[in-house]
């Protein structure tokens, strides 16, 4: 089987969905079959272009992964008009390049959350004549509509026409929560079209063994020895409030405790200005990292914010950062309700807290300080908990036998016709 995934973002990029498709697809290359991603140029979020890179189509190979890179209107993540018209760029140069794509695919697979990519994914799915699964990892246009990113009812509502369309023309799709499902069905979409495949962890990529004399640079460098760390690891978005660890910074007495921000986004910049005027000793902004980074960062942290702003929208999503906290056994201050909730209360991991509350915040951060058998026991339920329930390795392998499935079920229906 030969699968093409379409994905506005991939490696090196190192947002949420760039890699979620990279450890599918390499689990899938060397496992089982071929696998081509067709992405764009990699420029998030800051909307400037990776090292080596050039804004052209191109074509690699990355471990065993067929990579194909389209051309497109690049736009920092910030500012809905330009951002709008990079998403619609990608959608119309990966349509347009699919006649060089690198494989021939039985299959097409394109993710959200921005709908335009998941547009030329159809598209390419009907111009070679393959059946069409669309991934659904953020609702849309109801998450830019949450966040305020869309001021116009009118906008909001063509977007909800395409999104509708697209559901009705896939063949199938996947989505990565129950909630999202319990949401097609009631706008509509047949139960039976919707398959639900969660989010999880890569275990060998963060249970991997950490160099001793760089984890001792990272905390002289950032100040952080001795420190009790409590960091918000990830895109600093709209929709993500990181900016309450600046505010519990400012509320914080303890002068043992550490609020750290690690990433880059379209709020990073106010958080940095906010930063300069206060000079808090108790808090730290950090630059993005690279993927093979992360794992320090978090080894260094204690105990890691998951968090988002506090809209019934968000009461449905699953970040996949709360897995990897888990499984490096750092628990999680959560300020998110919902089904994340339910995950984290469940596992005993970590301490959920009302969204966008700082004092909640503050006090998680106090309790797992100063309750050290609390503390151990939440790290290790964590790891147990992710290592039983949420392997993505174990993941992909139910995702490509699901993609399989679809090819069978399309075989024998051409031959019954």
């Amino acid at each position: 089987m030969k699968v093409l995934f379409v994905s506005n973002y991939f490696p090196p990029e190192v947002n949420a969905p760039a890699t979620r498709i990279y450890e599918h697809a390499r689990q899938w290359s060397q496992e089982t079959g071929s696998i081509e991603v067709i992405t764009s140029v990699p420029n998030y979020p800051e909307g400037v272009l990776h090292d080596g890179f050039q804004n052209k189509f191109s074509q690699e190979k990355v471990d065993d992964i067929f990579v194909t890179r389209v051309p497109m209107y690049i736009a920092e993540n910030k500012g809905f008009l330009r951002r709008t018209l990079s998403y619609i760029s990608f959608g119309l140069t990966a349509a347009l390049y699919s006649g060089r794509l690198q494989t021939s695919p039985d299959i097409v697979v394109a993710t959200s959350p921005q709908l335009f990519g998941t547009i030329g994914g159809y598209v390419i799915s009907r111009l070679k004549r393959v059946p069409f699964v669309m991934e659904i990892r953020d609702l849309w246009p109801e998450s830019i509509a949450a966040v305020g990113a869309v001021k116009y009812p009118s906008v909001i509502k063509f977007f909800e026409k395409v999104a509708r369309f697209l559901y009705h023309q896939s063949t199938r799709i996947i989505v990565v929560t129950d909630s999202f499902k319990q949401d097609l069905i009631d706008k509509g979409v047949d139960s039976q079209k919707i398959t639900v495949l969660k989010n999880g962890a890569d275990l060998e990529f963060f249970s991997r063994p950490l160099d001793a004399q760089q984890l001792e640079t990272l905390r002289e460098q950032h100040q952080l020895k001795n420190k009790f760390v409590v960091a918000y690891i990830g895109t600093i978005g709209l929709a993500h409030r990181a900016d309450i660890l600046l505010e519990a910074a400012q509320q914080c007495t303890d002068p043992n405790i550490v609020f750290v921000v690690i990433g880059a986004g379209a709020e990073r910049e106010t958080i940095a200005q906010k930063q300069a005027q206060l000079q808090l000793p108790n808090f730290r902004l950090i630059d993005k990292q690279p993927k093979e980074r992360v794992p320090y960062f978090l080894e260094i942290s204690d105990a890691c914010v998951v968090h988002l702003k506090d809209t019934p929208l968000f009461q449905k999503v699953i970040p996949s950062k709360m897995f990897e906290a888990m499984v490096m056994r750092k628990p999680v201050i959560l300020g998110v309700r919902g089904e994340s909730c339910d995950i984290l209360k469940e596992a005993e991991a970590g301490i959920p807290i009302e969204p966008e509350n700082v004092n909640a915040l503050v006090e998680a951060a106090m309790k797992l300080y100063h309750d050290k058998a609390l503390y151990t026991t939440m790290s290790n339920n964590g790891y147990h908990h992710v290592c039983e329930n949420y392997d993505r390795k174990k993941t992909a392998k139910r995702y490509w036998q699901f993609l399989e499935s679809i090819i069978q079920e399309e075989t024998r229906a051409t031959k019954t016709d």
